[in-house]
């Protein structure tokens, strides 16, 4: 459960610095984080250039950091092309920004996400489609149940159609500020909360992200 594979820092619309973020996670208990700032075509390659440069640094405090990106608001069909350049220039994860019902996401994006298979992970999908779904399981990508204010409302639709198709799921906290940061016992229960089984739960939230780091 100590695992949170999807948080952003200053250099997109997050609240902390990344050594920050890497302090009050290790001080919470957590194994691993990944930072996956918003990125276009105007900053990625900003991003995980600096990131990439202060990963020994943030790893410091004692605490495992991926240096990701989280392709957001792209159009769907340039969406392929960005992944693969993200993770050529260095990208651990690769997260899309998904069709979240509270966000005027694009539509086609989850379909271009799930059809990638440099994603890593299609964030807070919405009411992704039983083919949307079987797509992410196929190219093995992870789809996700927010703690996210709003991008959560999705949670038990996502959670049920990933169990109808067998596909994977992460719970992670989408987090932008110190208050946004929830403890290890929150990721499990806001699986728990998606209507998942108690041992369901606990795959996602601990076995699921070792998976990805493995990866």
């Amino acid at each position: 459960m100590n695992f949170d594979m999807h948080l952003h820092s200053i250099f997109s619309d997050g609240e902390l610095l990344p050594s920050e973020i890497a302090r009050r996670y290790a001080e919470k208990g957590f194994e691993a984080i990944a930072i996956t700032d918003h990125a276009d075509g105007s900053n990625m390659e900003f991003i995980l250039k600096h990131l990439l440069r202060a990963k020994g640094e943030l790893q410091g405090h004692g605490i495992k950091v991926l240096i990701g990106i989280e392709l957001t608001h792209l159009p769907p069909d340039l969406i392929p092309g960005f992944a693969v350049k993200a993770k050529k220039l260095g990208a651990e994860v690769v997260v899309v920004h998904g069709e979240t019902i509270v966000e005027p996401v694009a539509r086609g994006t989850n379909s271009a996400g799930v059809s990638t298979p440099e994603v890593d992970i299609l964030s807070h999908p919405g009411l992704i489609t039983v083919e949307e779904a079987e797509l992410a399981r196929e190219n093995g990508i992870f789809l996700e149940l927010s703690a996210r204010k709003g991008h959560c409302l999705a949670n038990g639709h996502v959670a049920r159609v990933a169990e109808e198709v067998k596909g994977e799921l992460l719970v992670n906290t989408d987090s932008h500020a110190p208050e946004d940061i929830i403890s290890p016992e929150n990721i499990l229960n806001v699986a728990l909360a998606s209507g998942l089984s108690d041992k369901y739960s606990r795959i996602i939230t601990a076995v699921n992200p070792k998976r990805l780091i493995v990866d």
